[in-house]
């Protein structure tokens, strides 16, 4: 088999082999390139000790020197070159105790985590495939390097990196290695959230994120996510729902273009049903309020996984908001994106509609009809470039205070100067706004 390597790779493997070593380019870079896809980086495993790397080299960092890995530096680009290595023990769950470096390729490829990430190749030997990588890829199957339970004490993420995997590559996960996750799934406490989060997001965001159910089935999500357990627990038993609310939300999740926050939208928008679920006498059930119970529980989650404030803030959002229903009416459309914020709408319709597209076939259509119509009058509103903002209005704080209006009173009168222009957009005008806080300013002084 001949892998088309990028001219700086071929370069590296090239100057090792010239001064004696072996050198490989290794994991999923090479998975990558055999199902013709593009590696997001090219990994580089040599016989060279750490200190002959470097000098066969001008540029490079000491990434990891304690366990053999040298950063080469070409132009703009890194590299990553490391020892072939035998790993010791795994007290931690994550490092080796300890690595000792060997001559051995094998050696090397027996510690890797999976079949499809265990396989080498250079020009000159081919494609190294000593644990049946190849087999796996064709069969589109996720296994462990010999036995799951040893890989598994190594590295508890690794539980989570092979439904991730799988839904990366849309491939199913062998049996042997199906069951020893299911027995580890409980080691992910001692994994760090941000960890997880990389894991979490990778699966969400990739082409098969129905493989969530795959972390339910294994109990994974009752470690990193117990909340979702509970909504699998969940009915919806209501005209307007065919699935309980975690299939629901899994559902949804696969109904939403493959953005960070929009699939961490759906993944959450409906967490805190469980918790608002009341049945009436003729057995129906309803979740008022679900929404910002969801919005308060959907924040900590993503505290507790270690989102960044911008992520966290625009998925809750979200959330908060993803129930309103406006008409399509020029007003109604004005006063959700002021609410929604304008520059999030389209991700509002977005949610909006994969929550019904998730949901049973009844009154359906209406539902994407409506969304629909709020679209065309959402596009019209942004043509017209409507006000939509305090700060787009043609008054501001500084004018109300020329007009004697101090404290607390100039924003609720410029709070209440924008709802009138939503209504109306030729409101916004200097003149007509003036006059409208000094009516709003003598019914504060009665």
């Amino acid at each position: 088999m001949l892998l088309k390597l990028p001219p700086k790779v071929k370069y590296i493997l090239d100057i090792l082999r010239r001064h004696g070593f072996e050198a490989y380019c290794v994991g999923g870079c090479v998975r990558d390139a055999v199902l013709a896809k593009t590696p997001a980086d090219w990994d580089i495993t040599t016989s060279a000790r750490p200190e002959e790397v470097k000098a066969c080299f001008r540029r490079t960092v000491d990434t990891g020197i304690r366990h053999g890995t040298v950063t080469v530096m070409l132009e703009e680009d890194s590299f990553e070159v490391t020892t072939y290595r035998i790993d010791g023990a795994y007290s931690d769950g994550r490092h080796p105790d300890s690595v000792s470096f060997t001559s051995k390729l094998s050696e090397d490829l027996k510690r890797r985590d999976f079949t499809i990430n265990a396989m080498a190749y250079n020009e000159e030997d081919g494609l190294v495939d000593l644990y049946g990588g190849m087999k796996d890829l064709q069969k589109k199957v996720v296994r462990c390097v010999g036995e799951p339970d040893e890989r598994f004490d190594e590295d508890a993420l690794r539980v989570l990196r092979a439904v991730r995997f799988a839904a990366q590559l849309g491939f199913d996960i062998d049996p042997a290695t199906r069951a020893a996750i299911s027995h580890h799934a409980g080691d992910l406490d001692q994994v760090s959230a941000e960890r997880i989060q990389t894991e979490v997001v990778k699966l969400l965001t990739s082409p098969h994120p129905e493989k969530w159910m795959d972390l339910y089935e294994l109990g994974i999500t009752a470690v990193i996510l117990p909340e979702f357990d509970v909504c699998m627990k969940t009915p919806q038993n209501t005209p307007y729902h065919a699935y309980n609310v975690g299939e629901h939300i899994v559902k949804s999740v696969c109904q939403i273009p493959g953005e960070k926050v929009l699939r961490l939208t759906m993944l959450l928008h409906d967490i805190g049903k469980p918790q608002t679920r009341w049945t009436d006498s003729l057995g129906r059930d309803h979740f008022k309020g679900h929404a910002a119970v969801s919005a308060d529980l959907a924040d900590g989650i993503l505290r507790r996984w270690r989102f960044d404030n911008d992520t966290r803030k625009r998925t809750v959002n979200l959330i908060r908001w993803h129930d309103l229903r406006p008409k399509p009416l020029p007003g109604d459309v004005r006063r959700c994106m002021y609410t929604v914020g304008p520059d999030r709408f389209e991700d509002f319709l977005a949610v909006q509609w994969a929550d019904n597209m998730a949901k049973s076939r009844y009154k359906l259509e209406d539902h994407i009809e409506r969304i629909n119509a709020v679209y065309r009058v959402y596009q019209k509103i942004v043509e017209a470039e409507d006000c939509l903002r305090l700060k787009d209005l043609q008054i501001s704080g500084r004018d109300l205070t020329h007009l004697g209006i101090k404290g607390r009173e100039v924003g609720d009168i410029l709070e209440s100067a924008l709802l009138a222009v939503l209504e109306e957009p030729k409101l916004n005008n200097r003149d007509l706004l003036l006059e409208y806080a000094r009516q709003q300013h003598r019914k504060y002084q009665r």
